[in-house]
């Protein structure tokens, strides 16, 4: 680590507090009513941030193989629910599946890029495992929050052209499989687009961080490119998975489209 590098007291971290006010003072100004979320929000993110830093700080100075696969899967459940609590519609079983889809997704890809591609030895030191998996399941998670919603909407938008299908002979797969096709696309855009301007328009937080705390800049380009291909493809997984599964529930094996299996999620 360079010699450069510059640690931050809680004063400069409070002082930083006066960067989101100009939001505040927009949402005032405006009448946009969003600074009460903003507050919200602003203190959320200092707990959970504050609070996870300290579980880090203390996972890494244990490197316990099995709390840091208890926190992964922690990781993992929340973002799991997470990404359906961000849809609109519901339906039975809709929870374990973007759970099963994000475990499958994240746990794989981060496996491969941190013992397969990194080489970290041992496998679980959380240095790298946690960082890696919460860069992996934050993208995931978007992923899948977006196939599910542009799948149940597709369904319930194209209901009678896919009864049609089915009604003519068509297999369930022969009728939804552009709904299918175009949820898996949906849930993969944002990461695309976010690649093609990498380097040029933005730098990527991880990159920016490594670079702060005084690595190399060709090192941190090296592990941002790991990272962004093992979010690409970790959220093109999970989306895939989940939208395949939300698809075997709401088309039947008799080839039937179950629409009266979707309900509005409360508040929505």
């Amino acid at each position: 680590m360079s010699d450069n590098y510059l640690t931050l007291s809680y004063g400069q971290l409070a002082a930083s507090v006066l960067l989101i006010l100009i939001n505040v003072v927009l949402s005032l100004r405006l009448r946009l009513g969003l600074e009460r979320s903003l507050v919200i929000a602003s203190v959320r993110m200092i707990v959970q941030l504050l609070l996870i830093g300290y579980v880090l700080e203390w996972l890494f100075a244990l490197s316990n193989p099995f709390l840091v696969v208890a926190i992964a899967l922690l990781m993992a459940g929340v973002a799991g629910i997470s990404a359906v609590n961000r849809t609109s519609r519901r339906f039975a079983g809709i929870y374990w599946r973007s759970l099963v889809s994000v475990l499958v997704a994240a746990f794989l890809i981060t496996n491969l890029s941190v013992g397969g591609i990194i080489q970290v030895r041992p496998w679980y030191d959380p240095q790298y495992l946690i960082p890696m998996l919460g860069m992996v399941l934050g993208n995931t998670l978007t992923g899948i929050s977006l196939g599910l919603e542009r799948f149940m909407e597709g369904v319930t938008i194209n209901r009678n052209a896919i009864e049609t299908l089915l009604a003519l002979g068509a297999t369930r797969w022969e009728a939804s499989h552009r709904e299918v096709q175009t949820a898996v696309r949906t849930g993969m855009i944002p990461t695309i687009n976010s690649m093609m301007v990498m380097g040029l328009v933005s730098l990527p937080g991880m990159m920016t961080g490594q670079i702060l705390a005084g690595a190399s800049p060709i090192d941190a380009v090296r592990y941002q490119i790991v990272i962004v291909f093992a979010i690409a493809s970790g959220s093109a997984l999970g989306t895939l998975g989940v939208v395949l599964l939300a698809w075997q529930a709401l088309l039947s094996p008799a080839h039937q489209l179950r629409c009266d299996r979707l309900y509005p999620a409360k508040g929505k």
